[in-house]
């Protein structure tokens, strides 16, 4: 079963952890036995039972007269759909990033961020280019190590970007990765000053990235984006050049966001 990045992490309620283990097993299945369940959980049958009642109860699960198994109910789906009715941003979003990917002929990426971490929530993939890069829309990237992730954290004071850093795992994944708060603090101090953020080859070896923060309607450090490109075509040269088109971008899309800012973003 798969689990957050930061594996040191636990869920202070048990029970909630042990119903979404329920809710993701069925959700990989399909319908199954009680038994079947607990082995897969490694839960004894009589709590998984307990779990599956409590399901049941809330309209999430439902359980077959005939043969017993249990499956999900359309519910979840009733959530999902809530949820997608509130991403508008993406339908925004959209025309920039295919906008920037053509000006640039680079991969596009938009971001959310979530606790330590930024979510990827679009990507244009540039059909140009040599390298496919590895990211993939729903995965996550911390924040310290990514250039949406700087971007981001540039917008916070330096109380906010502490907390952060305590609560991620460091590890110096190539060997430019930050791995010193007080340089991530003077690296931040960068990206205030021109606007945009720099991943040199931190997170992934032969690759850069430009990025830009897009703060939410009530200036909230929300989203991000960025463009990668190999190091070959992402020269120190090129990065003027590039940057111009990402803050371009960074301030139609503030404006589209509906960013209240009247001054650089």
């Amino acid at each position: 079963m798969e689990r957050p990045d930061d594996e040191k992490a636990k869920n202070p309620i048990q029970v909630a952890d042990r119903i979404f283990q329920v809710l993701e097993a069925l959700a990989r299945t399909g319908p199954a036995g009680l038994m079947e369940l607990s082995n897969t959980l490694g839960l004894h049958k009589s709590t998984v039972h307990r779990l599956l009642n409590s399901l049941i109860y809330m309209g999430y699960v439902r359980q077959d007269e005939e043969t017993s198994h249990y499956a999900l109910t359309f519910k979840i789906l009733e959530l999902s759909d809530l949820m997608l009715n509130n991403m508008d941003v993406l339908t925004l979003v959209h025309p920039y990033l295919k906008k920037l990917k053509s000006m640039t002929g680079e991969t596009v990426h938009f971001v959310q961020i979530e606790g330590t971490q930024a979510v990827y929530i679009a990507k244009e993939e540039a059909h140009t280019s040599s390298i496919r890069m590895v990211s993939r829309v729903g995965s996550k990237i911390p924040l310290y190590r990514s250039g949406v992730g700087k971007a981001l954290l540039a917008m916070m004071d330096d109380s906010a970007v502490r907390r952060i850093w305590e609560a991620s795992d460091i590890q110096p994944v190539t060997s430019h990765t930050i791995v010193s708060l007080n340089h991530l603090y003077q690296v931040l101090g960068e990206i205030r000053e021109r606007g945009y953020a720099l991943d040199d080859e931190e997170n992934e070896v032969g690759v850069r990235c430009i990025a830009a923060a897009v703060p939410d309607y009530q200036n909230r450090p929300v989203y991000a984006f960025s463009i990668s490109a190999p190091v070959s075509r992402m020269t120190d040269d090129r990065i003027p050049e590039l940057a111009e088109y990402v803050l371009q971008t960074r301030d139609e899309l503030a404006r589209a966001l509906g960013c209240r800012r009247d001054e650089d973003v």
